[in-house]
């Protein structure tokens, strides 16, 4: 069986060929800076090296079927007609109150998606022209919907209810739902398999720490709870995003800087002025903040300890709500590569038996590992994440409960 997985960004469009027999990646690229003039292509098969090329992509559509003719082109493609495709995987960042686990594409379910792009103005509407490109230039193979707020789906009421007012979640479901759902799904069970017992004997804490950060807390395969809210910026300090703040101060700065009273600039102020690059005023990369952090820059030092010391209030909280863990994990980008920042956060947790081999941690790898010493009560993980690995499992597994 193939599966195609494709993940519509608001300017991008990345794709991953599948052969699920064995779990390997035939084809994969990426489309970037679509409707601009600086838009380009990589591609990269099994068996053939990265190549790039400038393109003129102008939408969503266009990219989707310049990927396809990719695939079929007779000299460099890897499919010899489309219906060697058995189904497409769509990555949706947000299912709102609407979808619960992943779904086949239908009409209705098509009208569902609709529904939810008010709470994800950035992504929805990328994911929803992604499909129906798709459908356009795959017509007859089924597509399934996967949402990285589906792995989210088993936290309490508790938990994920605001104290706001019942109305505000009966009227427009505001409520937790939590991010990066896939990725801490797939690192959960590598993280299993690493320690050798079933993930439904674990208690595990998930950090999936990148350009967008969250923590989440997982008991016998199941998120009791995860830093993201509403939103993707509730939670850690993160590259531009601001995390956890006062809301007094959202209502206090409307009152003195008459810039901010509409809700796109303070979106704009939340979302992308703050976190690392606000604090910092160089970067909202890891990698620039620690190089300067390093050479003497105040600004940077206070971005890099406040980012790891709101990573490890979250992991020190989820520890508590847990009564204590079998396994920390960290991946994705500065979670998989930041040697640093995974030290500063396990630095002096000891009390609760979070014990960091420093050599091991400090050791270059893009491997699967322990970084953790052999007395450490706490087994610490550095797991790549592969959140197109798991949306081909997803899809498989509901093209299969259809047959």
């Amino acid at each position: 069986m193939k599966v195609l997985v494709v993940n519509c960004g608001s300017s991008s469009v990345k794709y991953t060929l599948f052969e699920m027999d064995n779990e390997k990646k035939i084809a994969w690229g990426i489309v970037e800076c679509i409707g601009l003039l600086e838009s380009y292509y990589r591609r990269q098969t099994a068996v053939t090296e990265e190549k790039k090329k400038s393109v003129k992509v102008a939408s969503h559509t266009e990219a989707v079927e310049l990927i396809i003719n990719d695939l079929l082109d007779k000299e460099i493609g890897s499919i010899a007609n489309i219906d060697e495709i058995d189904v497409i995987g769509h990555r949706i960042v947000h299912g709102g109150n609407r979808f619960s686990k992943s779904v086949l594409v239908t009409k209705e379910v098509k009208k569902g998606l609709k529904e939810c792009f008010s709470i994800a103005p950035l992504h929805t509407p990328a994911h929803y022209a992604g499909i129906l490109a798709v459908e356009k230039m795959l017509p007859g193979i089924p597509s399934v919907l996967v949402f990285d707020t589906a792995f989210h789906q088993t936290i309490p009421d508790y938990a994920y209810m605001y104290a706001l007012p019942y109305e505000y979640y009966e009227k427009y479901h505001i409520r937790k739902y939590g991010f990066h759902g896939t990725s801490h799904n797939y690192v959960s069970q590598r993280a299993a398999a690493m320690i050798g017992k079933p993930l439904n004997e674990l208690k595990l804490i998930t950090a999936h720490l990148g350009n967008g950060s969250s923590i989440t807390a997982v008991e016998k395969g199941k998120v009791i709870d995860t830093s993201m809210g509403f939103t993707p910026l509730q939670g850690v300090v993160m590259g531009s995003r601001c995390g956890d703040i006062d809301p007094a101060i959202i209502a206090y700065i409307i009152k003195i800087h008459p810039n901010y009273r509409n809700s796109e600039a303070l979106n704009t102020l939340m979302n992308k002025e703050s976190g690392l690059l606000g604090i910092s005023g160089i970067s909202g990369d890891m990698r620039s903040t620690v190089k300067a952090a390093t050479e003497g820059n105040k600004k940077a030092k206070l971005a890099f300890e406040m980012l790891c010391y709101s990573i490890k209030k979250y992991i020190s909280s989820y520890y508590g709500i847990l009564n204590g863990i079998d396994g920390l994990v960290f991946t994705a980008g500065i979670g998989e590569n930041s040697t640093a920042v995974r030290e500063k956060i396990c630095v002096n947790m000891h009390a609760m038996g979070i014990e960091m081999d420093t050599e091991k941690n400090n050791k270059p790898s893009s491997k699967e590992r322990f970084v953790s010493t052999a007395d450490s009560k706490v087994k610490i993980m550095i797991i790549p994440t592969n959140e197109e690995l798991m949306i081909a499992r997803e899809s498989r597994a509901c093209i299969c409960m259809r047959t």
